[in-house]
């Protein structure tokens, strides 16, 4: 394991074996972090977010309660959020707290990728494989092996397991890595390849 000498490390978080923190990282109390991930310079992992193994955290990126699966992709400037009724105080006027808000974690599934700038709003499920175009705002649930870009995002295509668009519009899409997929009414599936 690597801490850069310069990252701000809760001694109640968990950080799993061969994993390497950078410059300027801020790791939460009760955060979880799986073993062989890269946490990039100033990234944030907040309390009670899950990391899973060989998870990519990209610069500047902020991590707010979410569910990282393994082998997942954030990227850098990117915000997944899970307070969906934000305020900065309560009714009474009294601050707000830790438990004075409902957590709605965002959980980005194994094989994901989110973006460079991307916001995850609260409680939505990135799909396994899946791929949120840099600066996607993305508000509805994205399934697996689809793209989606624009603000809101929406569906502009399907991603091969290796990252690459699929082109082929058939029932039956194979990828230049020679994987090939069948269409499901909420995504693709593999069929043959990695």
């Amino acid at each position: 394991m690597f801490i850069h000498p310069t990252a701000d490390v809760s001694e109640r978080s968990t950080i799993g074996e061969a994993t390497r923190i950078w410059h300027q990282a801020q790791v939460m109390p009760d955060a979880r972090i799986g073993a062989a991930c890269t946490l990039g310079k100033g990234c944030f992992v907040g309390t009670g977010s899950i990391v899973g193994n060989k998870v990519k955290i990209g610069n500047y990126a902020e991590i707010f309660g979410a569910v990282i699966e393994d082998e997942a992709f954030i990227g850098p400037l990117a915000c997944l959020i899970e307070d969906s009724l934000p305020r900065s105080t309560n009714l009474d006027g009294s601050r707000r707290e830790l438990g004075d808000w409902t957590k709605a974690p965002a959980r980005i599934c194994r094989g994901a990728s989110v973006g460079a700038g991307s916001i995850i709003l609260p409680g939505i499920i990135v799909g396994a494989w899946s791929m949120t175009a840099a600066g996607s705002v993305v508000h509805r649930n994205v399934p697996p092996h689809v793209l989606v870009g624009g603000n809101p995002a929406r569906s502009i295509g399907f991603v091969c397991r290796c990252g690459a668009r699929l082109i082929d519009d058939s029932p039956t899409p194979t990828c230049v890595c020679g994987s090939r997929y069948a269409r499901l009414l909420d995504g693709l599936t593999t069929t043959q390849g990695i």
